[in-house]
């Protein structure tokens, strides 16, 4: 499955898992049914995935996880914010690069729609 496909699957499901609970959870319990939802479909994906820095050939323990990484190549951050701001654009682009993926989506469920709430990343 290609990195677009993988990204159509993800935000279906997260529409899915969006209309059935709305905004005004908390980011885990948006994240825990969007990993169900995407195990329930044959997705394989990873949660709180650690992601190690490498310093200069030191691999360092700094406790970063990405929320949810799909097949091996998306990285899917999870908010529940009243708004998007740089730092967590810069969160997603540092999980990609420390990840090799070269797409990542930051979900905002704290919108009344979520299509307000996706922000696709590449690099």
């Amino acid at each position: 499955m290609d990195v677009n496909q993988v990204t159509h699957k993800v935000l279906n499901c997260a529409f899915e898992v969006h209309t059935a609970l709305g905004p005004g959870l908390l980011e885990s319990a948006y994240k825990e049914c969007l990993f169900y939802e995407l195990t329930l479909r044959g997705i394989y994906v990873e949660k709180e995935k650690p992601m190690p820095l490498v310093f200069k050939e030191v691999k360092l323990d700094c406790g970063y996880r990405i929320d949810l990484f799909v097949e091996n190549q998306l990285v899917v951050e999870l908010k529940a914010v009243d708004a998007i701001h740089d730092v967590h654009i810069a969160q997603v682009l540092t999980y990609m690069r420390l990840s090799n993926s070269k797409v990542g989506l930051l979900l905002n469920f704290d919108v009344t729609s979520l299509k307000n709430g996706i922000k696709r990343l590449a690099l």
